[in-house]
């Protein structure tokens, strides 16, 4: 049996127990006892619609200070809130923090792989949660086609960089490239603008940049991973700030997936009408802590595994939430 063979059984066997009925799952990966429904009315919240930008591979000392990342340094930061010790918790390579983000904690995956290898039979994740209640999502997924479910690599698109494909809830068991909930949410990033324009999107977005724009690769003309991702923020963040969801309450959490190696602080950058300008914080933060902080905003219970125990994001913020 081949490494990867070995390592996609031995994550199948941790994550079966996810499936099963409430009060009989165990161990990190097990979903929460409970059904999701609201705990409180989130109509009430000054926070109205989120947006989760992921970068790729950089210690926030890289970034912060840097000559390479002006717009980050001399715009966001300045008007905005940051923190100083936010990290993953050592989790290399990319895709157990991206399914943190998604779900509380890595659901036992150590690994990178597509999901026809790694397909999550999981009830319990942020985009269920938000479905069951009523409320909308939708993920912008960086060079992508509008008719079919993004399913495998498709170069300067990783598929290990888009969490909700590897849910079967999502994009089928196996995974469908024609599965209609992904259809329907998982969509190209160059719909965003328009989307917002005409005042639609959803209570949660999730932004997912192509290789070069993430930082990941070293891209021509500039090759240099930080100023990529740099440049795209200053190019694309403005459509977003200029839309009515963003000025009426809106708030864009920008983080880096992991750092360049080991758990050194990543970046994580609060642009929002409500956050703290200029503010650093340094309490410790993890994407679990991402999670947590947008279940609170959207009024979602329970708390998603780790996100139970991690600490919010609120001190980010002036008003909160």
């Amino acid at each position: 049996m081949t490494r990867l063979r070995y390592c996609t059984f031995i994550a199948a066997l941790q994550l079966m127990t996810c499936g099963r009925s409430p009060g009989r799952d165990t161990g990190a990966d097990a979903c929460p006892n409970r059904d999701p429904g609201l705990a409180a009315d989130a109509t009430t919240h000054l926070i109205k619609t989120i947006f989760v930008i992921v970068m790729e591979n950089e210690d926030w000392s890289s970034v912060k200070g840097s000559s390479s990342a002006p717009y980050i340094n001399r715009v966001l930061l300045p008007r905005f809130a940051h923190a100083e010790n936010y990290r993953n918790g050592n989790l290399h390579p990319s895709l157990g923090s991206y399914i943190t983000l998604e779900a509380g904690n890595k659901l036992g995956i150590t690994f990178d792989a597509p999901p026809a290898q790694v397909h999550l039979n999981v009830p319990c994740h942020l985009a269920s949660y938000i479905a069951a209640t009523g409320l909308t999502w939708k993920a912008y997924e960086e060079g992508t086609r509008a008719d079919s479910c993004p399913i495998a690599d498709a170069y300067p698109y990783a598929v290990r960089h888009d969490p909700f494909v590897y849910f079967e809830d999502v994009s089928g068991g196996p995974p469908d490239a024609q599965a209609p909930v992904c259809r329907q949410h998982v969509r190209p990033y160059s719909e965003l603008s328009r989307d917002l324009q005409a005042g639609r999107v959803a209570s949660y977005n999730f932004i997912t940049p192509d290789l070069c724009n993430s930082g990941h690769d070293r891209c021509a003309p500039l090759n240099d991973p930080v100023a990529q991702s740099d440049a795209w923020l200053a190019r694309e963040l403005p459509g977003i700030m200029a839309s009515r969801a963003f000025q009426a309450g809106g708030a864009i959490f920008i983080t880096w997936d992991e750092a360049e190696s080991g758990d050194h602080p990543i970046g994580l950058i609060v642009v929002s009408p409500l956050a703290k300008p200029g503010y650093a914080g340094t309490q410790p933060y993890s994407h679990a802590s991402t999670l947590r902080t947008i279940e609170e905003v959207l009024g979602l219970t329970p708390l998603l595994r780790d996100a139970a125990s991690a600490t919010s994001l609120s001190d980010l913020f002036a008003k909160y939430p």
